[in-house]
């Protein structure tokens, strides 16, 4: 059924709905969307649209953000990164830099890039230092740096990896006694690399009404719309709601060049803690490029007990879809964009993030 925003709108209204139907969206794109686009006013007031676990930044480790800042300050190296890695502070004693920008204004050569690419043409302008990529992101950004490793990077290049997979949060989340959700919207950019597949979990082992959406408001709701169908109709299935990138099997490319160039290993992921067979490591075959190894003195598994969430700050929660991001205890007051505390409020995707943007400014008043 092609229709616009206006007649999926039209359509969800129009379902007999019980008292409330709780809809996880993975993606921070979603959320972005679903906020800007003022979804949730629009919905029947029956639908519960949760933020989930798709924030990258949000979720990366302090002990990783640490390692990376320790690096920077004390060895000779350029370290780049995503531009939106570079505010998530981290816990220090205060008047030590607490994050890549503020260890760039003690003197680190830290630099912002937008991509993969990036990083190779600065190793290959600056031949005679070493570069390290600190490179944090799930599927779709751990894919082309993958394939940047299989076509080959120069010498003084390494790796500093801080990859996660999307799907083991969410399963981990349905594996436990209180998901939180009765239906689910996909992440389609992790569809489209790793292909729509990934996610028949939700329906095959839990029973749960999936869809796989793109980042419009016609995408989001046409997705809405499909599993509050399955949910009413008690028939599951997983629609692709996003055809026009997601096709059967994924980006073969991709997934070929994450298969060769890492390894699927259990993970952190900051404030919620181990998650098994949901993090990317560089493989033994392209050692040489690993920081880590180039680099060992700055692995320190002692950050991980100082690694969680900040004071206060329940960011894990938000993440998890357990607290709306103005049910954060230090939302709007202690932690703004300009002086983000917690990692969701630093990154587009994160949902505290969104929200202040979107209008959102004060926490809610019933903790």
């Amino acid at each position: 059924m092609a229709l616009d925003a206006k007649g999926w709108l039209a359509q969800i209204h129009t379902l007999p709905l019980p008292q409330r139907v709780r809809i996880m969206n993975v993606c921070g794109g979603h959320e972005r969307s679903i906020t800007m686009a003022g979804l949730r006013g629009a919905l029947p007031k029956e639908i519960e649209l949760i933020p989930g676990p798709g924030c990258p930044v949000c979720v990366c480790p302090e002990e990783d953000i640490y390692q990376a800042m320790q690096l920077a300050l004390n060895e000779p190296v350029i370290l780049v990164a995503f531009g939106d890695m570079l505010r998530v502070p981290v816990n220090v004693p205060k008047g030590e830099p607490r994050s890549l920008d503020q260890a760039h204004a003690a003197g680190a050569d830290i630099r912002p890039i937008a991509s993969p690419l990036e990083a190779m043409q600065i190793a290959m302008a600056e031949p005679g230092k070493q570069v390290v990529f600190f490179a944090a992101g799930f599927e779709t950004t751990t894919a082309p740096v993958a394939s940047l490793l299989v076509q080959g990077v120069p010498d003084n290049l390494s790796l500093l990896l801080s990859g996660r997979l999307t799907w083991p949060a969410v399963s981990m989340l349905l594996e436990s006694d209180t998901p939180g959700f009765d239906a689910l919207i996909a992440p389609g950019h992790v569809a489209t690399v790793m292909g729509a597949e990934e996610w028949e979990f939700v329906i095959d082992k839990h029973r749960i009404p999936a869809a796989v959406a793109g980042f419009t408001p016609e995408s989001l709701l046409a997705a809405t719309y499909s599993v509050l169908r399955q949910w009413l109709d008690e028939r599951r299935f997983l629609d692709n709601c996003y055809p026009e990138l997601v096709r059967p099997g994924g980006n073969p490319s991709a997934k070929q060049h994450l298969d060769e160039a890492m390894d699927v290993v259990d993970a952190n992921w900051r404030g919620i803690g181990i998650i098994p067979s949901s993090g990317y490591a560089v493989s033994s075959e392209y050692a040489h490029w690993d920081a880590r190894l180039r680099f060992p003195d700055y692995d320190s598994p002692d950050r991980k007990r100082a690694g969680e969430m900040p004071p206060g700050c329940d960011c894990a929660q938000v993440v998890l879809g357990r607290k709306y991001p103005n049910q954060c205890r230090l939302f709007g007051e202690a932690c703004t964009p300009r002086n983000p505390i917690g990692p969701c409020m630093v990154s587009d995707e994160g949902a505290c993030r969104i929200w202040w943007s979107g209008g959102i400014r004060e926490r809610a008043a019933h903790q």
